[in-house]
Parts: C-alpha cells; sequence; structure tokens
C-alpha cells in the first residue's frame, strides 16, 4: 500500500497546484482535537486548547510520512520552526499514519523542530481535509495548512496539494495577527 501513496504524493507533488477547497475558512471556529503526537521521536498527547493558551497554532495536513512531496514540506516548517517559535506560534503537522512512523519523521525529516500528529478519522472530517485522489487509500489527508488564533478562531486558511506556499503564507498570517496583538 505505501509505493501506492508514495506515487501518488509524488505525482501531486509533481503536478501543477491546484487548489482544493477546505471546508473551514477564514473567521470559523476550529474543532478541538486531542491526538497522538511526537516531538524529537518521542510520542506525547497534544491538545489544541492547550497549545492555543501559549499563542497561535499552525496546524498544517500532510498527506503521508515520508512521501517526497511532505518530506519537503516538513523541511521547510523546520527552518521556519525557529522564528514561528519567535512570534509565540506552536507549529504541528498532522498526518493519518501511526505513532510509529510519526516518531520516525519528526526525527528524520521534522528534524526535532516540531510536533507531528495522528490525524484521526474525526479530525479529518472536522477539519475537511480528506485526499479525494482515485486510487489513493480513503482515510489519508489533503494538503491544508491553518492558523489558529489563541481564541480559537482560523485566521488563514492555505488549501493547495502543492508544497509552495504553505509556510510563507502561515508566517505572513501569523506575523499579521501577531501585529494586531
Amino acid at each position: 500500500m505505501r509505493p501506492l501513496i508514495n506515487a501518488a504524493c509524488l505525482l501531486a507533488a509533481l503536478a501543477l497546484p491546484t487548489a482544493a477547497p477546505a471546508a473551514l475558512k477564514v473567521g470559523d471556529k476550529a474543532p478541538a482535537f486531542t491526538t497522538q503526537a511526537s516531538l524529537a521521536g518521542k510520542d506525547f498527547g497534544f491538545s489544541l486548547a492547550n497549545a492555543l493558551k501559549k499563542g497561535p497554532v499552525v496546524l498544517y495536513f500532510f498527506p503521508a510520512a515520508f512521501t517526497p512531496g511532505c518530506t519537503v514540506e516538513a523541511h521547510e516548517f523546520a527552518e521556519a520552526t525557529d522564528d514561528f517559535n519567535k512570534m509565540g506560534a506552536t507549529v504541528i503537522g498532522m498526518a493519518a499514519d501511526t505513532i510509529e512512523d510519526l516518531n520516525r519523521f519528526s526525527v528524520k525529516e521534522c528534524r526535532n523542530k516540531f510536533a507531528v500528529g495522528v490525524a484521526t478519522p474525526a479530525m479529518i472530517k472536522g477539519y475537511d481535509v480528506p485526499l479525494k485522489m482515485i486510487g489513493i487509500p480513503s482515510g489519508r489527508t489533503d494538503r491544508t495548512s491553518y492558523v489558529i488564533a489563541p481564541d480559537g478562531k482560523i485566521v488563514f486558511v492555505h488549501s493547495d496539494m502543492g508544497v509552495a506556499g504553505h509556510v510563507k503564507g502561515t508566517m505572513a498570517a501569523v506575523k499579521a495577527w501577531q501585529a494586531k496583538h
């Protein structure tokens, strides 16, 4: 099953970026969740509510750990994580992978910089991020990034299977939010 997912993610990464409609819009309340997550290869319980107490949350969904586009995106977020942290923002990536896969991904591709969590079916439905590609097993997520303000409201959405724009857009949104607060 993994080769099929890898091939589909590679095709998606090579294709011209196309917008995928995200159900959640700027101004919507982000669904609360708790899930298993990993940082630096160690799993822990992640709570959106707890993270929002510290500042904005950059929540990005990606199709699968260790696929070409998802690896590039993880590297880009890893490079930007220190800047997000300086602005008080928490970065967390979400995929419908096992915690064991995410433990390895958090070390190798996220470079121990930010957490990655297990996207549960309820989260995928709540954030309306199911991957809708022919030949891809159901249960995976598309590539969508959100910035959620501490009040739980979404202040930025970028939904595109292409990697470009996710880090740059979320960074700009956090800067804009911080400038107002």
